[in-house]
């Protein structure tokens, strides 16, 4: 049966109506529980004002939106096809010959639409957010909020505290940060105080020290020294300096590709930003996903009456969901899984369930 633009355009206003209102629901929930955390986080600093928290919480919600934005759909789905049913519209929709399928075509493409949104627009708005969002929590805390920075022309490194700070930088890079090549350290007394330079052929992180091999040390005032073995003292650690790249979550989709290639060209695995790609990629298909699943629990419980039922499997759903997304990560971040496996599985998986059950329900 043919379906009208104006059944379609209905069902599509409705879609976005209740995905709306979950979100929302949702992100103020987010929002309070974040302001209590940083309250409690922030308690004993008096320089904090609540207007800096409440910014903070502000910066941060574009990209809770993002993150929250799977169980949108799956809640909203189920919310607009419980208000469909109880007012009697699906029934008279599915009396007059149209399929399931025709009926989830409206949802389906909203769903494809805001992902495809999502990726080439939304996640580089909430990038930045996210990104002055660490920065400034970082100062809040008065805390460095990165050591390390990688790009064409090498490595840059900071290490030290509040009285002597030093600033390596190397062309090459093995053993994951262990081991640097072609090094420069800059030395400094305090924040900016100048008092000498070292250039090394090498340089590898030993537990306290950097084994520093054929330096050229020059200090201000005195003639360059030649040391073929020399230490320089160090609290770093390799798993410190593998933490301290960019957040993924604060680059954009765009970007990501090319700091993944700068980053594995100077030694480092990008592992981490190569499995947020791909799972900010799998984005439109996990919300189309999340309609399917929807439309199975929905359709199903509506008609037997229990729409607490609804409610529990819609959450336990989400709950399954979540930690089959969480594992897979978790085993693509380990190794034990490729990366595109482990960032496309749970979409997938959630796909072929949604699809299967309703063949099952509704033409089986």
């Amino acid at each position: 049966m043919n379906v009208s633009w104006t059944l379609y355009r209905y069902l599509s206003l409705q879609f976005l109506i209740s995905v709306g209102t979950i979100l929302g629901i949702l992100l103020a929930f987010v929002y309070l529980l974040d302001i209590v955390e940083m309250l409690r986080q922030f308690s004993g600093r008096a320089e904090v004002s609540f207007s800096r928290i409440a910014l903070l919480g502000l910066l941060k919600l574009p990209y809770m939106a993002e993150q929250m934005l799977p169980f949108a759909f799956l809640f909203g789905a189920m919310l607009a096809f419980t208000k469909l049913t109880r007012n009697h519209e699906l029934v008279v929709v599915r009396a007059s010959g149209v399929s399931v399928w025709q009926f989830l075509l409206p949802g389906l493409v909203v769903a494809l639409v805001t992902g495809i949104f999502t990726i080439t627009v939304y996640n580089t708005v909430s990038a930045t957010f996210y990104q002055e969002f660490e920065n400034l929590h970082a100062n809040s805390l008065q805390s460095k909020s990165r050591l390390l920075q990688v790009s064409r022309q090498g490595l840059w490194l900071r290490q030290g505290d509040r009285n002597e700070q030093s600033v390596i930088h190397a062309l090459g890079i093995k053993d994951r940060g262990r081991t640097l090549e072609h090094v420069i350290i800059f030395l400094y007394e305090g924040g900016d105080n100048w008092v000498g330079r070292i250039d090394a052929q090498s340089a590898i992180l030993e537990p306290g020290y950097w084994d520093i091999k054929n330096a050229q040390i020059t200090e201000a005032g005195l003639p360059t020294v030649f040391r073929q073995n020399y230490r320089l003292e160090t609290s770093l650690t390799v798993d410190q300096i593998q933490d301290s790249f960019a957040s993924p979550d604060t680059m954009s989709f765009w970007d990501l590709p090319h700091f993944i290639e700068v980053a594995e060209a100077a030694g480092f695995s990008a592992l981490r930003h190569r499995l947020h790609w791909h799972t900010v990629l799998s984005t439109p298909f996990l919300l189309c996903a999340m309609v399917l699943i929807a439309a199975t629990f929905s359709l199903r419980l509506t008609r037997l009456g229990g729409i607490g039922r609804l409610v529990v499997a819609g959450v336990i759903t989400g709950f399954i969901l979540y930690f089959i997304s969480d594992l897979a990560s978790a085993l693509g971040m380990s190794g034990n899984l490729p990366v595109t496996l482990a960032a496309w599985s749970p979409t997938f998986v959630a796909l072929l369930l949604g699809l299967a059950t309703l063949f099952y329900l509704e033409d089986g």
